[in-house]
């Protein structure tokens, strides 16, 4: 189906007196950056003044995540001499990791740095009126902006009540997905042994496991094979207990906790009739000895090590999750022990959605905060990260250094740069290539409109660096991609609502959602540990305790929540 095609408008005002001054760098200020209270003339003179100014200035950003700070690197450099912008980038230091505190005390003192990556914090900053609408300043100043963001420039602004933008989002948008793990894995030695011929239901999953643990009881140090285990001791039991039965069970994109129906009403996904068949099926899993029974007790370091020694079979996990699992098999020669994302689901009938585009994730991003005294070059720094000069920089890094251009015009980058960039820990620190967490990027598999590849990760390069078990799938299986197993993107409508999950959400709704998961989780463990003649009453117990602790209450507050972020409806 073809995706709906959102329109875009573009609304708020000025707030009086918010673009005066200068950037945070009081020996670089600008005299043409005040415009606050100026004239129609004077505005038009001050924008075609300030079009080029590269006057040195430095905005201090915030970046809740990661720590690679320096701005000393070639592409941090070139960004200098591009936009005569340097940032001096600080990270959390008040909770060891966490922006919390930090955020805390910067609402306090009533402080703030001029630019800020925030990430779940930023709800906390517009509620004290530290963020400002970028909406007017994108309008005029961000080309870029609209251009990257294109149809879904509407989706980043708050909500219906405030249609103002306070974050550029820093999901890279027009993302591909170019691998998957899909709803789930099983290692390539098992679906070697069945023809490649790979399983879409949950029953052909189970048989395929079942097969290969006959056949394979031990591995070759001796050691006791494992049908499925999972990490489900601490926050890991969403990614390996919980999401997997949305994704397998209800056919769902990820919406965290939550299904959405056609009319945008929300539902908790635990409690449907097809997740209870779902662990109805990991009790007898675990019952029959296929799951393992330290499933809900061992830490997630164990997890790891356990998936990593190639002794398990078939994973419920996210690619991210387990990559550095398969990183550690193929180091030891077990590329078979790797595993191959499937799009299984409960019944045949249901459509796998892993690869359905959800629009670009909104929630987290950049933002001008209300300390910055020239937010007119703030907008134009970031519309320059924006543009296709700047992706090309950020992403790809220095030509006739980090790449090269062939006779074609094509890029690429020698196998050596390759190695480092997957090798050296300090790589993105010392190049600067995608070292800044909060930028607002283009996503992998999207191109400029001459074709140039915003990112080195494209089609091509994936299927390039497929291991040996894979490119042996592909081949069997008569396909170009292991995507080529799942339904297509194209299959699928564009939804009017980002991932649920990644929204900022009000504190109380947080709170309400937190009773939920406090009750789902320790429920769940029970209803797959316990014995199957015990499920159904261990699921009705569940069921009951969360319609007794708000379950109606909360699916009403965020059905009334998603409606604020609707976009291209009549909602």
């Amino acid at each position: 189906m073809k995706r709906k095609i959102i329109s875009v408008m573009l609304t708020g005002t000025m707030i009086a007196g918010m673009l005066t001054g200068c950037g945070s760098d009081s020996s670089s200020k600008s005299s043409s950056s005040v415009i606050s209270g100026s004239s129609e003339t004077e505005t038009e003179t001050t924008e075609a003044d300030e079009s080029d100014d590269k006057t040195p200035v430095t905005f201090e950003y915030f970046n809740a995540d990661g720590k690679n700070g320096n701005w000393d690197n070639p592409v941090a450099k070139a960004i200098t001499e591009a936009t005569g912008v340097t940032l001096d980038v600080s990270y959390p230091v008040a909770s060891q990791g966490d922006a919390k505190e930090d955020v805390a005390l910067m609402i306090a003192n009533d402080e703030y740095p001029d630019l800020i990556y925030a990430k779940s914090n930023a709800t906390d900053l517009y509620a004290a009126g530290a963020l400002i609408d970028m909406t007017d300043l994108i309008e005029k100043y961000g080309p870029n902006i609209k251009k990257m963001y294109g149809d879904e420039l509407e989706k980043l602004q708050w909500s219906k009540d405030d249609p103002g933008i306070y974050q550029l989002s820093y999901a890279g948008v027009n993302q591909k997905t170019l691998t998957t793990g899909g709803t789930c894995q099983i290692q390539w030695a098992a679906l070697k042994e069945n023809d490649y011929k790979y399983p879409k239901t949950i029953d052909e999953y189970e048989k395929m496991i079942k097969s290969y643990l006959a056949a394979h009881p031990k591995t070759e140090d001796g050691l006791d094979m494992i049908g499925i285990t999972m990490s489900a001791a601490d926050w890991h039991w969403l990614i390996t207990l919980s999401n997997p039965a949305g994704f397998i069970a209800d056919a769902a994109p990820d919406n965290g906790q939550w299904l959405i129906d056609d009319d945008y009403t929300v539902h908790l996904k635990t409690v449907t009739p097809e997740e209870k068949e779902y662990f109805r099926w990991l009790c007898r899993m675990y019952n029959e000895g296929i799951l393992d029974p330290n499933f809900a007790t061992q830490t997630d370091d164990d997890y790891i090590a356990k998936v990593a020694s190639g002794r398990v079979v078939a994973l419920t996990d996210s690619e991210w999750h387990y990559s550095q699992c398969e990183t550690a098999l193929m180091a030891d020669g077990k590329v078979d022990q790797t595993y191959v994302g499937l799009p299984v689901t409960l019944r045949e009938d249901q459509v796998c959605k892993s690869l359905l585009y959800q629009g670009t994730t909104v929630g987290y991003g950049m933002a001008i905060t209300k300390s910055c005294e020239d937010p007119v070059r703030a907008i134009k720094f970031m519309d320059y990260l924006c543009s296709d000069e700047g992706q090309i920089l950020y992403h790809w890094g220095i030509e006739g250094e980090n790449y090269f251009l062939d006779e074609n015009g094509k890029p690429y980058r020698t196998d050596e740069e390759v190695a480092k960039a997957q090798s050296d820990p300090d790589y993105h620190k010392n190049t600067g290539i995608d070292n800044y967490t909060g930028f607002p990027i283009y996503g992998a598999g999207s191109y400029t409109e001459d074709g140039f590849p915003y990112t080195p990760t494209t089609k091509e390069s994936v299927i390039a660096n497929y291991n040996e078990a894979e490119k042996a799938g592909c081949e069997a299986m008569g396909i170009e991609m292991l995507t080529d197993m799942f339904p297509q993107p194209e299959e699928f409508e564009l939804l009017p609502y980002s991932a649920l999950w990644a929204y900022q959400q009000p504190q109380e709704l947080t709170e309400q959602q937190n009773t939920i998961s406090d009750i789902s989780w320790p429920g769940l463990v029970k209803c797959v540990s316990g014995t199957e003649e015990e499920f159904d009453a261990n699921w009705d117990n569940l069921v009951n305790e969360l319609e007794e602790n708000g379950l109606a209450d909360t699916e009403k507050a965020v059905t009334e929540f998603l409606a604020t972020k609707l976009v291209n409806t009549d909602k």
